[in-house]
């Protein structure tokens, strides 16, 4: 694959992050009910630099979680005909809570719609929330952000990367062609 361009560097993930943890604060005007749930893999990191910036900025801890949605995928046999799940437990009691479900990249929605299935099998939250760092448009499904860090118009043969320092090395946001 060859990268096509930078989207966003390392400061520029800073300043989205910064942002839209300020969004979800002045939104939900307390981190009380609050709970952040990145969906694995790039979500996790994501949502964790989120809980760590809102701390920073009210001095109280939001809990992360970490939700694996492989077999709530409606392309699972696409993917892997043996797929791995994760055994890392999801243990937050989520009824009654705000959640900010917490993603790197929107495409079709289709991640996002097997996400909201397995919080809604994990309990019944007062509301749901979407953060996500890339909007690359191509919606299958009618999902839309919450909280967005950057628009980024995309075709269809090219792949948007956002890489996170724990999980890459790096982080940055590339868009690399097919």
């Amino acid at each position: 694959m060859d990268t096509k361009a930078i989207v966003m560097d390392e400061n520029a993930v800073n300043r989205a992050i910064t942002r839209i943890s300020h969004e979800i604060l002045e939104k939900n005007r307390s981190v009380d009910d609050l709970i952040l749930v990145g969906i694995k893999t790039r979500g996790v990191p994501f949502a964790q630099r989120i809980a760590d910036r809102i701390k920073e900025i009210e001095n109280k801890a939001v809990p992360v979680q970490i939700l694996d949605i492989t077999l709530y995928r409606d392309d699972l046999t696409e993917i892997n005909s043996r797929p791995i799940v994760s055994t890392e437990e999801f243990n937050y009691d989520i009824t009654n809570k705000i959640v900010v479900l917490v993603d790197d990249v929107l495409f079709t929605g289709r991640t996002v719609r097997a996400a909201l299935d397995a919080l809604i099998d994990k309990g019944r939250p007062q509301k749901i929330q979407l953060a996500i760092l890339i909007d690359r448009g191509h919606r299958e499904l009618p999902i839309r952000a919450d909280f967005v860090g950057k628009n980024v118009p995309t075709s269809r043969d090219e792949i948007v990367s956002v890489n996170f320092y724990e999980t890459d090395g790096a982080s940055q946001v590339l868009i690399n062609k097919l």
